[in-house]
């Protein structure tokens, strides 16, 4: 899979003849070339490590005039010829022939790269020049190639500059023999509702409407013509290709009539449609041309509004994924499966509201491709995507892709090491030092990767400390615990080498290497610790070139085409040291040829007998016949059309298991530590439908299917995070996800692909709990209890069984009730009694009762224990918030007076803890419990998900104020009596104390009527003996150094100013040198005046206070002199 990562770089082309219809109007990459083609110019770039222009063709202003402007081109597939056609209807054919002028890029090594000449071999007016026709793309093959006119016709014209006539497309409904030989096997009859119908009618499509697109397919002899009214056309071409376009024939009618581009991709045989509304619609050509699914940015925010229509499609050179351009702006990558790999549009989250719509006056000159994309195209090996911006001539953006390690092919590599290589380097997730997963990006030794740029294989050992990278040429291997790179020391040695496949065998690494003299292919067997002839192990030739292959343990997979699996046994004798010469010998223990008319394998892995642990950890490598015992007699087979089977290979026989699967990772028996937390799981699969866990079940079925969605919101996976591995210590998958970073200084973001983790923990304990295993899920947890995640796990384990005991008791509503005790514990008493034994417990419960309809709550209960003794539980353990949140459950199920009861106990504990935010909840609950006292059975149940919400997280609503004149007060209930009681019993304390800061928290939290209490307690507990001591005392409990200190003071003076309480007025003033109200004070009181003057000159503590002393002074001199006049 793909993911972009650094800054997009920017290829500049020269300015054109033709400022005001200059656009590149063609893109393409062959054989590490990138042709360009504008209206009046060509260019030639290499598409290598080094981006340099080869050659150009420009055309003076008088052809132009002459001839018209480049309107459409396209390259021949051996690169040595261009054709392009004018505006004026003029055929140019090109030659590219390349110089011997070496191009120098620095350094010590040539960089293989030649000046290129384009010259022009013919020019010559086309036939239907007369008619003024509209032209489409032209596509190609070897020796023609075919344009589509405005008139519906298709024109034939070969590479010679041969006119071979226009081609009228036969509407007419044929005989299905005729389906039967194309080699697509179409379905000529409507299959199903989404599937899409035929030519019914030979008048249909009866106005001929403009070509504007064509598609073609050479391996699948497919012809896609795209109309302007929409309607797209599957047509079977012959053997021959365009040569005999006469014998191009209409099959298919694709889409919904509002298709605007379609890309075909040849090896998965999925045909992917560009729509008006901005959709891209997937349809399988296997099946009849079903639609499969379909992707848009809609669900991140943006509708057609925001981005247009699709304007193009780019398919990944090995199909894996395909880029989409619209019109307006941006583009995106996406995998088959849905999952957006890549974006240029700026978001902030999957169906985020705060998702930036950009508006017309918004600078955003960051994001790329702002104004559109026009044309884009992938580099033969997936590492770059070119795009280019719609109506720009100036510059091609080249976004920088890497490749995810997934287990395809002749590559194995290891679901523990989580890798993405790119066109120089690696990108590896490191999760060892700390939970938190992080991208290194490892570059490659620049010796080795300037001569045999780009990498093309890259595996992991099994405990992924060591690296196999492979370019062109050689291989290199990484230690990742020293951080050294390991390579050949012979050069010669290692151009010899044209690796086409990596594996591991234990210590060894294995080269499938492919020789050029001979045309054959072979093994090589390499110790890790030296790579040199001297050094090689073995030498296995191979009868053909490998499709598939696989290893474990001392067992090697190979598969040839077209479905013939070797399998060879490695016995190693001598020690495998530097000191020592060991010796491999390889036997051959199982042959198979299976016929079968399906898609052909993309990869095989073995699957090994689970045995118990114990059983395991005996089985090491001893003799030949315990490790014939041991064979892997099974298989996991994934082909090209994302079919999973299981293959059986002592009978040969294939079993079905599911489809659209993009990945797989193969869990059994791959690890003897005894923390591995999957061992119980057979494989994982990944696809559209998410994430898939299968577990080995005895009995008829042997193996069971468990899901846990990938769209589900509750999982931190979602369509932008896309799996690369397990971490099987953390009982969780590692995916990767697309990050931007901006900077001022530069013109485009920095892609960053981001590491994220998402636990099975839930689904694999739910597994062990179903099979009655309920010590190995308690130590399977305990392993797990330590991890950040776990609490969360817990919680979600929970929810699905209980949401799964709701669903099943909804679904038996109807039928006999069975007697609750008598069978054995329920799946839900199990999972209790497991999280019981840790102290999440309590959360955990209460969340998921949070997350279910309290009419459920009883069921919940029931199993995990009386919501009373929950909450007592905590209450002992001073886990506050946690009991809080069990108050309603108490009131739904153990009546309004226990809830009042618990509540009230709760208040009293909270205010000596402080906690004033949650006692101001509780407070709330109590007063709204005593007006609801008749219904608090059926409104507790309504009041359910708020209160619980609030209790949790601070509150965003309007906060009630509780007074002696409101409507609960004037009731006086007993228990709003109490809550009156508790709460001026703790303002009087405070007040005591003049804990000033905790009763401004106090009065915020709870809403107390401060001002009542204090006209009540003027000369009680709020009384302040002189002013010398409390200012001092309060200054020292204030500290008005600080921020909050000083907002408390402030909140304070404002309610004392309210009930005019002079002596708080004078010391909260003073501390805040608010002069303007000492002033107010002072001026209708000259004796307080004098006092207050004379005391903070006779303390000396007081000293900071005279330039407010004199400023009041100054002010209260000048008030009385103008009263005089």
């Amino acid at each position: 899979m793909y993911m972009a990562y650094g800054w997009p770089q920017v290829i500049p082309l020269e300015s054109g003849l033709c400022p005001a219809s200059e656009q590149i109007i063609y893109l393409k990459v062959i054989n590490g070339l990138l042709l360009v083609v504008a209206p009046s110019h060509l260019e030639l770039w290499s598409s290598s490590k080094h981006k340099v222009r080869l050659g150009k063709y420009k055309r003076d202003s008088d052809l132009i005039q002459r001839e018209g402007e480049n309107l459409q081109a396209v390259w021949s597939p051996d690169a040595k010829l261009i054709a392009v056609l004018t505006s004026s209807f003029y055929l140019h054919i090109l030659k590219v022939q390349f110089t011997e002028k070496r191009i120098q890029i620095g350094g010590k090594q040539p960089s293989g790269l030649f000046l290129a000449t384009i010259s022009l071999l013919l020019s010559e007016q086309v036939p239907f020049a007369s008619k003024d026709l509209a032209m489409s793309n032209i596509v190609c093959d070897n020796k023609h190639m075919l344009v589509g006119l405005s008139d519906g016709s298709l024109y034939n014209i070969s590479w010679k500059g041969e006119f071979c006539g226009a081609v009228e497309l036969d509407f007419r409904p044929h005989d299905g023999n005729e389906a039967t030989k194309l080699s697509l096997s179409l379905d000529n009859s409507l299959a199903s509702g989404v599937a899409q119908g035929v030519f019914t009618s030979g008048h249909y499509l009866s106005q001929r409407s403009a070509v504007i697109q064509l598609e073609f397919s050479f391996p699948l002899r497919l012809l896609f013509v795209l109309f302007s009214d929409g309607q797209l056309v599957s047509c079977s071409v012959s053997k021959k290709g365009l040569k005999q376009a006469d014998s191009i024939k209409a099959e298919n009618k694709l889409g919904f009539g509002d298709a605007v581009c379609a890309s075909v991709a040849s090896e998965q045989q999925i045909l992917a449609v560009g729509t008006r509304r901005g959709v891209v619609e997937l349809y399988d050509l296997t099946e009849s041309a079903l639609l499969i699914r379909s992707v848009s940015l809609y669900d991140w925010g943006y509708s057609m509004d925001d981005t247009g229509a699709v304007s193009c499609i780019a398919w990944t050179p090995d199909n894996s994924a395909f880029a989409v351009g619209w019109k307006l702006r941006g583009l995106s990558v996406w995998s088959v499966s849905g999952c957006r790999l890549m974006s240029t549009i700026r978001q902030i989250g999957l169906s985020s509201v705060s998702s930036p719509v950009v508006k017309p006056n918004q600078d955003c000159k960051y994001e790329p491709l702002m104004g559109g994309t026009s044309i884009m195209q992938w580099d033969e090996y997936g590492y770059r995507l070119y795009a280019v911006e719609e109506g720009s001539s100036e510059r091609i953006l080249a976004f920088s892709f890497g490749k995810c390690c997934l287990n395809r092919g002749v590559s194995g590599t290891t679901y523990v090491r989580q890798v993405i290589y790119g066109e120089d380097r690696l990108l590896v997730v490191q999760s060892e030092e700390t939970d938190e997963l992080k991208i290194l990006h490892l570059n490659l030794p620049v010796s080795y990767i300037s001569q045999n740029w780009p990498v093309l294989h890259v595996a992991a050992s099994k405990d992924g400390m060591y690296l196999a990278v492979s370019g062109l040429h050689g291989l290199i291997l990484y230690d990742i615990r020293m951080k050294k790179w390991r390579v050949f020391g012979d050069i010669t040695q290692e151009q010899k080498i044209q690796c086409k496949g990596l594996l591991w065998l234990g210590k060894i690494v294995i080269v499938c290497n492919y020789i050029d003299a001979s045309n054959t292919y072979e093994l090589l067997f390499y110790p890790r610790y030296h790579l040199d002839q001297s050094s090689l192990i073995c030498r296995k030739p191979l009868l053909a070139k490998p499709m598939v292959m696989d290893v474990y343990q001392d067992y090697i997979l190979v598969t040839y085409r077209p479905f013939d699996v070797h399998i060879f046994h490695v016995k190693l004798c001598g020690e495998l040291t530097p000191s020592s010469t060991p010796d491999l010998q390889l036997s051959t223990v199982r042959e198979l040829s299976i016929m079968t008319a399906k898609s052909h394998p993309a990869a095989m892995r073995f699957i090994p007998d689970q045995l118990p642990r114990e059983d395991n950890s005996r089985n090491q490598i001893s003799s030949s016949s315990d490790m014939l015992a041991r064979e892997p007699s099974r298989c996991l087979i994934l082909r090209a059309n994302g079919d999973l089977s299981l293959l059986d290979l002592d009978d040969g026989r294939e079993r079905e298991l599911t489809d659209s699967v993009e990945l797989f990772w193969v869990t059994c028996g791959q690890s003897e530590d005894k923390t591995n937390l999957i061992e119980e799981v057979s494989w994982l699969d990944y696809g559209h439908r998410g994430m898939q866990v299968w577990y080995p079940s005895p009995g008829v079925d042997p193996f069971k299917q468990e899901d846990f969605l990938q769209l589900d919101p509750e999982l931190e996976f979602d369509r932008e995070v896309y799996p690369l591995g397990l971490l099987p210590n953390a009982g969780v998958v590692v995916g990767v996800s697309q990050r931007m970073s901006f900077s001022a200084c530069t013109e485009f973001p920095c892609f960053e692909p981001s590491p994220q983790a998402q636990t099975i923990l839930h689904c694999l304990l739910r597994h062990l709990l179903q099979r009655d295993k309920s010590e190995e899920a308690l130590r399977l947890a305990q392993l797990s209890a330590e991890k950040p995640h776990f609490s969360h796990c817990m919680e979600w384990l929970l929810f699905t069984v209980f949401d799964a005991e709701i669903s099943r008791q909804n679904a038996n509503k109807n039928q006999i009730s069975v007697p609750k005790h008598s069978t054995n514990s329920s799946l839900l008493e199990k999972t209790c009694d497991l999280i019981r034994n840790f102290p999440e417990y309590f959360d955990v419960v209460v969340s998921v009762a949070r997350k279910t309809d309290g009419r459920h709550w009883a069921n919940l209960f029931s199993a995990a224990g009386r919501s009373t003794e929950l909450f007592e539980e905590c209450f002992q353990r001073r886990w506050y918030r946690t009991a809080a949140c069990y108050i309603l459950v108490i009131a739904k199920l153990e009546g309004p007076a226990v809830s009042q009861y618990c509540a009230l106990r709760l208040l009293q504990a909270t205010l000596d803890e402080s906690l004033y935010e949650l006692a101001g909840e509780l407070v709330r609950f109590l007063m709204r419990s005593g007006r609801e006292y008749e219904s608090a059975a059926t409104d507790s149940d309504k009041l359910s998900p708020r209160f619980l919400g609030y209790l949790l997280f601070p509150s965003s609503y309007r906060r009630q104020s509780f007074d002696s004149k409101s409507t609960s007060f004037k009731e006086q209930s007993a228990h709003v009596a109490s809550v009156k009681n508790i709460l001026e019993s703790h303002a009087s304390y405070l007040m005591s104390g003049k804990e000033l800061s905790k009763l401004v928290a106090f009065v915020k939290g709870t809403q107390f009527d401060l001002v009542e209490y204090l006209q009540r307690e003027r000369y009680g507990c709020a009384r302040l003996e002189n002013f010398a001591s409390g200012l001092e005392l309060i200054g020292q409990k204030l500290q008005m150094g600080t921020l909050q200190s000083r907002l408390d003071a402030e909140f304070l003076l404002a309610h004392m100013c309210s009930v005019k309480f002079k002596e708080w007025i004078v010391v909260l003033a003073t501390l805040l040198r608010r002069s303007e109200v000492l002033f107010d004070l002072f001026r209708h009181d000259m004796r307080l005046w004098k006092a207050y003057g004379i005391t903070l000159q006779s303390h000396p503590a007081f000293a900071e206070y005279h330039d407010l002393l004199e400023a009041l002074e100054e002010k209260l001199s000048s008030s009385v002199s103008l009263e005089g006049k």
